[in-house]
């Protein structure tokens, strides 16, 4: 279940940090937005960054609170909560009944064939995560619009084998080798995007992507000399703006949300 948790910090990078640290999960485990950025008031007053982290869980009962550490110009020893048993991201878990490739097997098949697909299924386990190759006669059914159909069944896939099993796992669907292709097409539209950003000399928007597919179009361009990135919008139509010149953030325009996006 994708969950999330909001924190305050006296900038973004601490509220961030706290959170990964109330959670006990790493950075590449969630997916951050900027609600509030830090600001400085009058008469040396400060707002505090505020941060929502997601997360997937299969506690129902996870906490969803706000933390607000004290904002001083000397800051102050932040008292430390109890110690939490950490949780160990990216190990492979006891499996009860059967093996855990069978199970994932058994799961996927099942709900193929309630689809009415005839689709192979092939698994590799790895030291931190299991990946399913998927192959069909037409994989473009598994596949979907800019890969949607193939996010759902791997969501559905990791909800379910998480809740059976003691342990976490992280499982990976692909079908025809998709992700890879998309990721190479995702790197080079961001390339030739920000080479019309340096023609034109403004800001170019991409279209609408998810949390995976932006963080792609990030990663190709943040060494870039002459453009930097950041996102706009909210949930299903959340976009990377290509900015001309270094250092740019939504914040930078009056007309843009307060939005961005760490890698």
């Amino acid at each position: 279940m994708l969950k999330s948790i909001e924190m305050q910090g006296r900038t973004e990078d601490e509220a961030i940090e706290l959170a990964l640290e109330k959670l006990g999960l790493s950075r590449d485990d969630v997916s951050v937005e900027v609600i509030e950025t830090a600001k400085s008031g009058l008469f040396g007053r400060k707002t505090p960054a505020t941060v929502k982290v997601e997360y997937e869980s299969d506690d129902e009962d996870a906490d969803v609170s706000v933390s607000k550490p004290t904002l001083k110009d000397e800051p102050k020893k932040r008292e430390v909560a109890a110690p939490q048993k950490r949780k160990t991201a990216y190990r492979h878990p006891s499996v009860v009944d059967g093996g855990l490739t069978v199970k994932i097997d058994s799961y996927l098949n099942g709900l193929f064939d309630h689809m009415g697909l005839e689709v192979g299924v092939e698994i590799t386990e790895n030291d931190d995560s299991v990946n399913v190759a998927l192959s069909a006669s037409d994989p473009g059914v598994l596949i979907g619009r800019r890969g949607e159909t193939l996010d759902a069944l791997q969501l559905l896939t990791n909800y379910s084998i998480n809740r059976s099993v003691s342990g976490r796992v992280k499982i990976y669907l692909d079908a025809e080798n998709y992700r890879a292709r998309r990721s190479e097409s995702l790197e080079s539209l961001a390339l030739r995007t920000a080479s019309k950003v340096m023609k034109y000399r403004r800001n170019l928007t991409l279209d609408p992507m998810n949390a995976y597919e932006r963080h792609i179009i990030h990663a190709a361009l943040q060494d870039h000399a002459h453009v930097s990135t950041f996102s706009v919008g909210n949930d299903a139509n959340r976009r990377v703006v290509i900015a001309y010149g270094q250092g740019k953030t939504a914040g930078d325009r009056s007309d843009s949300p307060q939005y961005k996006e760490w890698n």
